[in-house]
């Protein structure tokens, strides 16, 4: 796993890491930091006998280590760097090698969180498919780094139990209510097309997890699309009925992201981000009820439900194909075509050369 993860994220920076260090170099003599990267310890002086910021920054890339920064990383109510956190080796491995101190944000959907990233507040996080192309879209300057494997059953569409609502056909003129820009905006898409009706044929309405869940529950809406463990939560507790999924229509990949300034400028931090993601990872698929338990206080969700939400997800750390550029390509392309995203878009501008 590590000579795979080496030659696909590594390997793709090297060039850009020495520009930055020579830049870096050239700047010592008037003053001037980085600027770009934007992280609060990654930008930050040392306070090191008056070092400058790019006399700190041309030593890491020289000896190929960064070391005494802070990362703050993007997370959600689930994915594996939600399991990084709760596992804590990855802020142990950092801690202990490099004395490094991650910061864990959360939000609560992948829009959210990368215009949190756009706006310079965040180093890295996840999302799933569809986030990313609305931030790159807006301007910003993320970059993928890995992905984890299909997981359609991982999100869905799902009805109150005693709604007469039998298929996603019936759904043409009812309220869908979803969190706009995510993952499972495009589930909605794809399924609406599939069954032949048009996306203006549904009133779809937009809402972060928790109030969809509200407006859900009191029947304001006719159904909801989400993704685990808010799906499997509202499964458990409300007996919802999920009349369609991804199977056979969307991936789902989960995507770890940057912005390029601090990929380009720590490819070794983001090594291990992904090393750590991939150890987890296979723990995780072999220990779904430890997991549950694990993460069950974290993120205020029973374990029956994480246990549900954990039993169909799939995991392991990939490195971003040519094939994975063209299906988030074809899924840009659906979203332009939708008026969903103002311009087209090149996702080859976001993958590190």
């Amino acid at each position: 796993m590590k000579v795979t993860l080496r030659r696909h994220v590594r390997g793709g920076v090297l060039a850009a890491a020495l520009v930055v260090a020579l830049l870096a170099l050239a700047a010592c003599g008037n003053g001037a930091g980085n600027g770009e990267a934007g992280s609060s310890g990654a930008g930050a002086n040392k306070g090191n006998g008056g070092g400058t910021d790019s006399q700190t920054a041309a030593a890491e890339e020289a000896s190929g280590e960064s070391r005494d920064l802070t990362i703050r990383i993007g997370y959600q109510k689930y994915g594996t760097i939600n399991i990084l956190k709760a596992d804590g080796g990855l802020d142990k491995r950092l801690k202990d090698e490099r004395n490094i101190t991650v910061e864990w944000i959360e939000f609560p959907g992948g829009p959210q969180l990368l215009e949190a990233l756009n706006v310079g507040s965040l180093d890295i996080g996840h999302t799933g498919e569809a986030p990313p192309i609305f931030a790159q879209a807006a301007g910003a300057p993320l970059v993928y780094l890995a992905h984890e494997p299909e997981s359609p059953r991982s999100e869905g569409i799902i009805v109150p139990k005693d709604s007469n609502i039998q298929s996603v056909a019936d759904l043409k003129g009812k309220t869908v209510v979803l969190n706009k820009g995510s993952n499972v905006h495009y589930l909605l898409v794809k399924q609406l097309e599939k069954a032949d009706v048009a996306y203006e044929d549904v009133e779809v309405k937009f809402l972060p997890p928790a109030d969809a869940r509200a407006a859900f529950e009191r029947g304001s809406v006719d159904a909801w699309v989400i993704w685990d463990p808010f799906l499997a939560a509202a499964e458990t507790s409300t007996e919802g009925r999920v009349i369609a999924d991804g199977t056979g229509v969307v991936a789902n990949h989960e995507f770890y992201l940057a912005t390029r300034a601090f990929a380009e400028q720590h490819p070794d931090l983001v090594e291990i981000l992904l090393e750590e993601a991939d150890r987890i990872d296979t723990w995780s698929q072999d220990n779904t009820q430890e997991l549950a338990e694990l993460l069950s206080p974290q993120l205020g969700i029973d374990v029956a439900s994480l246990v549900l939400a954990a039993e169909r997800r799939t995991y392991g750390v990939t490195p971003i194909t040519e094939e994975l550029v063209a299906a988030q390509q074809s899924i840009a392309d659906t979203f332009h075509e939708l008026g969903l995203i103002p311009q087209a878009i090149d996702i080859r501008e976001a993958i590190l050369k």
